[in-house]
């Protein structure tokens, strides 16, 4: 089974743009951190519902016309999210 990822409600986020960054507030936590696309964009589908990397670029490629994903670089950037506390992973592979 592919590990699953799900980011927490939007009203538990606060993202404001910064020119080509953005800040993201967790509420949460109480930290906020500094990002660059596509990480406002992920959080935002999926704090719909948890989805696989591949569910997630299919998704990400649908809603933004992104021309070639690499699954590997988003994973990549969903454990960095994980590590951050912004993203969890509720399902490990086995």
């Amino acid at each position: 089974m592919a590990a699953r990822y799900r980011a927490p409600p939007v009203a538990s986020l606060r993202i404001v743009p910064l020119d080509q960054l953005s800040a993201v507030y967790h509420r949460a936590s109480g930290q906020t951190h500094v990002v660059a696309p596509p990480v406002p964009e992920i959080l935002d589908l999926l704090a719909d519902r948890a989805m696989t990397a591949d569910e997630l670029l299919a998704a990400l490629a649908a809603r933004y016309d992104l021309a070639d994903g690499d699954t590997g670089g988003l994973v990549a950037r969903l454990d960095e999210l994980v590590d951050t506390g912004l993203v969890e992973c509720v399902d490990q592979p086995a």
